[in-house]
């Protein structure tokens, strides 16, 4: 039976159970491969929480890091849509600045600033439906976000047609007029940052064994590995290829770069390791979750708030308020109860006692902690467990 099939008939819905098995997948990947593990992923599907690579993850990932053993190599577990280049940047000098060997493992998704991560791999490893992307920088514009690469061809594209026909098209005018030099080199300075990162990275680690050409037996030298280097991050960056900057970048296209990537599918057992891990991965975003760090003891958690409408109360006795699952998008009456023995209203879900909120309808688990909090401190008292409990106390 197919993973997902097989955790779904489980009843894998509880937040607890998905870290528990989890765990037990990352412990198989640190086994097979004999290296350390560390996963850095992000809900690509979710566009409302802050998902995407930035500074903030570096301090999650120096706490992960520090509660592995130290192999000499580690495997990355990469899940992102990208974000901040510069992010990148520093997560890879951190990894570096511990292992001898990096490897990125991309399950499902590693667009843009993940792309260029995993391009500061020993070794890339994939399979069939993982995806990298372009990495041309985006940049903001006029209120826009547009391709670093497509603007800066654009303008080219002005300027060699004023070369030929000695004139402007005056439909041109209010665009040139509303760009400054100093925005057209801010957009070929970023183009540039992630190229060089990509460049230098393939060149000093996925190229450092790379010691004879296999088509004359020829030995590579640091020019030729520059060379391949700059030219594969060439073609990552070249939007006039890849038209659109959510363009999926698969396995036979980065071996048709002659970029060489390591197939999951040519380890069966790390393979049904992997696929597994990403089947729980995706299925513990279904809950408030928006970001994950973990290793195979340790993780840390980030969770989208979950949104509660309050009603004011009557009389302080209780308050119901609004739940939207994540999942299943169904609305749950909650009702929270500030002093003892305030019966539950039909058709309520008392607030729970651990924080953990299941959707009737489709029994994904959420965690209302945060939520908690909200109405505690726009009510002033204490909820109380659905038990009951001791008596309220004002804050």
């Amino acid at each position: 039976m197919p993973p997902y099939s097989e955790y779904l008939n489980r009843g894998f819905n509880n937040p607890d159970e998905l870290a528990n098995e989890r765990k037990v997948q990352l412990a198989r990947i640190s086994a097979r491969r004999g290296r350390d593990v560390l996963v850095i992923a992000a809900n690509v599907e979710n566009s409302k929480a802050p998902v995407a690579l930035s500074p903030q993850d570096l301090l999650s990932v120096a706490d992960q890091l520090d509660q592995l053993p130290g192999n000499p190599g580690i495997d990355i577990i990469l899940e992102t849509p990208g974000g901040s280049g510069e992010a990148a940047e520093d997560i890879v000098k951190l990894l570096r600045g511990k292992y001898q060997s990096v490897a990125i493992i991309v399950p499902g998704t590693a667009k843009s600033a993940g792309t260029i991560m995993a391009m500061a791999g020993d070794e890339i490893l994939l399979d069939p439906v993982s995806c990298l992307g372009p990495i041309d920088a985006q940049i903001f514009w006029q209120g826009k976000v547009f391709s670093a690469d497509a603007l800066l061809r654009g303008f080219e594209k002005i300027k060699k047609e004023v070369d030929d026909k000695k004139a402007l098209n005056r439909a041109y005018v209010p665009m040139l007029q509303a760009i400054s030099p100093g925005e057209l080199q801010h957009a070929e300075n970023a183009l540039d940052f992630a190229k060089e990162l990509v460049r230098d990275w393939l060149a000093t680690y996925k190229f450092q064994n790379w010691n004879v050409h296999s088509s004359d037996g020829r030995p590579v030298t640091a020019e030729d590995k520059r060379a391949r280097a700059a030219q594969i991050a060439s073609e990552l960056c070249d939007h006039s290829r890849w038209k659109t900057h959510a363009r999926s970048i698969k396995l036979d296209d980065l071996v048709a770069m002659r970029l060489q990537v390591t197939d999951l599918r040519d380890d069966p057992e790390l393979h049904d390791a992997v696929r597994r891990y990403y089947v729980l991965l995706k299925m513990t975003f279904e809950t408030n979750i928006f970001k994950l760090f973990e290793t195979p003891t340790s993780q840390i958690l980030r969770f989208e708030q979950v949104q509660g409408v309050v009603a004011p109360p009557q009389n302080a006795a209780m308050a119901e308020f609004d739940v939207t699952c994540g999942a299943c998008k169904a609305v749950m009456k909650v009702q929270a109860n500030f002093v003892p023995d305030v019966a539950l209203k039909p058709g309520n879900i008392p607030f729970p006692a651990d924080n953990k909120l299941q959707c009737p309808q489709c029994k994904v688990v959420h965690d209302v902690s945060a939520l908690r909090r909200q109405v505690e401190a726009q009510i002033k008292m204490r909820v109380l467990t659905p038990q009951g409990g001791p008596g309220a106390a004002t804050v």
